[in-house]
């Protein structure tokens, strides 16, 4: 008898990015009490120290096992759980750390096929301070923090492959999912502050009746999060641009030259007409335009609320620029 055990894990990391809080919310992190985070690495190698530093909301950690023998799988289970961060608040040169509230992970029972299981686990929690404010129903006044969750989904296949993605997710903040290595895979795409503040608590979680879908992207390319760095925290400031779901940021064949960097949503690309990809948050767009003669080569037409910061060609690197434009040719 041949007696194997395969593991594996998925993990996904909540964070707030620049300039995705709406209304009096936000009046805090402009002050700097508290703060925005930094974007996660794109490889994760010691979780804990990133907890540590504050550097996320929380991170659902789905880690899983199934024992196979002679080919059959006869045992499994869960390994992992979540990891909650903490709040820094700043007054004046003091700054104060809050525990945030780990909610109870949730972890579905293993669902056993004849080759494969599949694991799905939440997990969430909320900020350690009160932040009063007033919602669109009942108690009308939200004293606690909404509550923020990620919900990931790991299949085990008994010869030890594996598959993983976020299966559901609060509105906000920003989830990223990384694979078994800590190497980043996937993104949620859309980000909506005002639903997540004025629905998600009490019933309106996976802890009463309610779970979010999440819509994903890919992972842009290393190229495209140096130029969004540069975008964002280089020397011009970018216009910031919302679109609701519908509308054109770009139109193949008129003259433009901006550059754009997609902060939130997701957008169709179409060329004569057809429909030949979809880019999220994180896409750096229009530098064919930039660099072949000031004229549209697709069309960008965003399929959920979108926000990009677009921003003029000679703010960039243009051996950058053609390096992007050529690896999409």
């Amino acid at each position: 008898m041949i007696h194997i055990r395969h593991e594996s894990s998925v993990t996904a990391i909540s964070w707030i990015p620049s300039d995705a809080i709406e209304g009096l919310s936000k009046i805090p992190f402009e002050l700097g009490v508290t703060h925005y985070d930094q974007p996660p690495p794109a490889q994760i190698d010691d979780l804990e120290a990133l907890r540590k530093a504050d550097r996320f909301r929380e991170a659902n950690e789905l880690r899983a096992f199934v024992d196979v023998e002679d080919g059959r799988i006869v045992d499994q289970g869960y390994l992992g759980g979540g990891h909650i961060g903490s709040t820094t608040v700043r007054l004046g040169p003091a700054a104060i750390r809050f525990a945030a509230v780990h909610l109870p992970d949730i972890q579905q029972p293993p669902e056993v096929g004849p080759s494969s299981v599949r694991f799905v686990q939440t997990v969430g929690g909320r900020m350690g301070i009160p932040t009063p404010r007033p919602v669109k129903r009942r108690p009308f006044v939200q004293f606690w923090p909404s509550i923020a969750w990620s919900t990931l989904e790991l299949t085990i296949n008994a010869d030890g492959t594996s598959s993983r993605g976020l299966a559901g997710a609060s509105p906000f903040p920003r989830h990223w999912v990384y694979d078994e290595a800590g190497e980043l895979i996937e993104k949620s795409a859309v980000i909506d502050f005002t639903s997540w503040a004025d629905y998600c608590f009490g019933a309106g979680t996976p802890w009463g009746n309610y779970e979010s879908p999440a819509l994903t992207t890919s992972v842009e390319s290393a190229l495209e999060n140096e130029l969004a760095s540069t975008i964002l925290r280089g020397g011009a400031k970018p216009s910031i641009r919302t679109l609701d779901a519908g509308a054109t940021l770009t139109t193949q064949g008129e003259a433009a030259t901006d550059v754009y960097l997609v902060m939130d949503g997701i957008f169709a690309v179409e060329i004569d007409g057809q429909e030949v990809a979809e880019i999220g948050p994180g896409a750096v767009v229009g530098e064919r335009a930039a660099l072949e003669g000031g004229v549209r080569t697709a069309t960008l037409r965003a399929t959920t609320r979108a926000r990009v910061a677009a921003i003029s060609p000679d703010q960039l690197n243009s051996a950058e620029l053609e390096r992007l434009a050529s690896s999409r040719r």
